[in-house]
């Protein structure tokens, strides 16, 4: 189930008090969960930064809800990042990451690979988000903390406020560089060209779409790179020929995981959803062997992904469809749509 966006432009309550679009979504939600139970799965999207990280935080105590724009997003990029590892070498602790845009999307990025880091590292959260990301434009630093959304203050760094992303690059080096701005052509020939001269092989994750959006095209980051690049987009372009040799960019697109996550939870009948299971969707992606796989192959990744998300449901005791069946893989398939319409003259 999807939920419209809100342009409201302040969350919360006041004196106690919610305002109105709150009341209209709590009635929502306590509806949905009276007239259809406890394992119903709300899936929210495009809500404002602002309002989305605090429903989030609110229903999923209460209540089996998904967004899409924060978790699923961050399951599929991390996936793509752990499988440009095989090519750049290195962990995922080793990296210095840069996001362009620090909304939803790209907070949702650096919340989930903060996560992961936090167990590579058998560390706490907070010390693992410090690393997992520094943003621009103007930088997340200690000194515009107080200014901060509550979100994004565990992100803050200790540095002097940069105003251009050029100057970030040039000052923070970074290995990955990912573009969750919404803005077109923020990842100029300059910036490419800075992340190619310090780094073997850098990697360049242009997320925001459509295509016009996009902070760079593949043949951009392929041409200005000198084909270094290990580069993954938003929207979709076609292979590039540069210097005799064609390279195909992968595309970072959420279909897919919120299709084979949301099977996974309902086959399961989850009643919540926990943060590893979204780290069990991330895994199928780099278990490929590829950035990201063909989209030709999404059905089998999709009952591949539900398996794995229900079989870590039924580990963490939040299952409540019994008795578990033998094989999830296949019965996640069983219960895949297949659209099979009759031939008529």
């Amino acid at each position: 189930m999807r939920h419209c966006s809100t342009t409201s432009t302040t969350s919360g309550s006041v004196n106690g008090v919610l305002p109105a679009r709150h009341e209209l979504l709590q009635e929502f939600m306590n509806a949905v969960k009276q007239n259809y139970g406890e394992k119903v799965l709300v899936q929210f999207e495009d809500f404002a930064n602002h309002n989305a990280f605090d429903l989030l935080a609110k229903y999923s105590k209460s209540h089996l809800v998904f967004n899409d724009d924060i978790q699923g997003t961050a399951s599929v990029v991390l996936a793509g990042l752990l499988a440009a590892l095989k090519m750049i070498g290195g962990g995922l602790v080793d990296q210095t990451y840069l996001f362009l845009g620090a909304g939803e999307a790209g907070t949702g990025i650096a919340e989930l690979i903060a996560l992961e880091m936090s167990k590579q590292l058998n560390s706490r959260w907070t010390t693992a988000a410090r690393r997992s990301g520094w943003w621009t434009p103007g930088l997340l630093v200690e000194s515009r903390k107080e200014s901060l959304q509550h979100f994004k203050k565990p992100f803050a760094h200790e540095h002097e406020e940069l105003k251009t992303l050029l100057e970030a690059v040039q000052s923070i080096k970074p290995t990955v560089l990912i573009g969750t701005s919404g803005v077109g052509k923020t990842f100029t020939q300059e910036v490419i060209e800075a992340m190619a001269s310090f780094n073997e092989k850098p990697v360049i994750f242009s997320l925001s779409n459509p295509t016009s959006h996009s902070e760079c095209t593949a043949e951009e980051a392929y041409t200005w790179s000198k084909g270094t690049a290990v580069f993954a987009s938003g929207s979709p372009f076609d292979p590039v020929e540069y210097e005799g040799k064609t390279y195909v960019p992968g595309q970072s697109n959420n279909a897919y995981v919120f299709p084979g996550f949301g099977l996974g939870v309902v086959i399961s009948g989850a009643i919540r959803v926990h943060d590893d299971m979204l780290e069990e969707a991330t895994q199928e992606n780099f278990d490929k062997g590829l950035i990201f796989p063909p989209f030709t192959n999404i059905r089998k990744i999709s009952a591949s992904i539900a398996a794995k998300v229900a079989a870590k449901a039924y580990d963490l005791g939040l299952a409540s469809r019994l008795p578990r069946p033998d094989d999830l893989f296949k019965y996640a398939e069983s219960c895949m749509y297949t659209p099979l319409y009759r031939s008529y003259r």
